[in-house]
């Protein structure tokens, strides 16, 4: 006797499987290469199993212990950003042939996979976003989010400095304040979103700038064509994550209300692109 199949136009929801090494970094805080190991030690159970097989993959249906604590899938976000107080005298590089201390001899070994969003030079210092995301990185990176900076040049800042700041500037040669050997020597300088001159004298200025970009040495390539030798730079603000009180050289993560604004701008950013 023949049965009758019963069919039905709902679609069933295949469930995504990640790596295990994957899972355990984006859902904890260790690092992919720190779940290489305890999965290497027998430390890792997935289903109540022990697993050492670095190839296993799991979803979000399956139970993934270390030890006694289960590694649950964080709905909120599936990556992590942190802020960190980068001192001068560190580059931002994985490594550096000429030997130099970079942002990961001052950052804990669980960061040491983490990729920054943009770069502080050797002599910069401030806050410098990293993320476990190369997607996050990318939008943070290519957004014109401002930027906030505190420096201090050698000399007094004109009105026609300001006048540069406040209508932008064309600089045919802007090869000052760059590193040596750089292949870009015209640069457009837009206006300035905002500045405050905090205090303005004959030997040394300080001011409070307000910018969507900063790369290729910008700002310093930017007062020295005006003859002022940026002294201190600094950054204080990035897209309205501050440093606020975190101590040179330290790390933090970010807030529970720096991340909803992050995914916010993130939502919008891929509302933007579908567009």
């Amino acid at each position: 006797m023949k049965k009758d199949i019963k069919t039905t136009n709902k679609f069933t929801k295949v469930e995504e499987r990640s790596r295990l090494n994957k899972f355990i970094s984006h859902n904890s805080n260790y690092s992919r290469r720190e779940a290489d190991t305890l999965i290497a030690e027998g430390k890792v159970r997935v289903n109540n199993k022990i697993v050492t097989d670095m190839a296993t993959k799991v979803s979000n249906s399956d139970k993934v212990e270390i030890g006694k604590k289960i590694i649950k899938e964080d709905k909120e976000r599936m990556y992590t950003v942190i802020v960190y107080n980068k001192p001068k005298g560190e580059i931002v590089s994985k490594s550096d042939p000429q030997g130099r201390k970079t942002i990961y001899d001052g950052l804990e070994s669980r960061y040491k996979h983490f990729m920054s969003v943009g770069r502080l030079d050797f002599a910069s210092e401030g806050l410098l976003l990293l993320s476990d995301s190369v997607e996050v990185v990318n939008s943070l990176m290519h957004s014109n989010l401002e930027r906030i900076y505190k420096i201090k040049v050698n000399g007094f800042i004109s009105p026609k400095v300001e006048q540069a700041m406040q209508q932008g500037i064309e600089i045919e040669d802007a090869t000052k304040g760059a590193f040596k050997g750089t292949k870009i020597k015209s640069m457009t300088f837009s206006p300035f979103l905002a500045y405050d001159i905090q205090t303005n004298g004959e030997k040394t200025s300080k001011i409070k700038v307000v910018i969507n970009e900063g790369k290729n040495r910008e700002l310093r390539r930017f007062f020295a064509h005006f003859g002022l030798n940026v002294m201190d730079l600094k950054r204080v603000e990035y897209g309205g994550v501050s440093l606020n009180n975190l101590p040179t050289g330290k790390s933090r993560f970010l807030t529970k209300e720096e991340y909803k604004n992050l995914r916010i701008f993130l939502n919008e950013e891929n509302d933007r692109l579908i567009k």
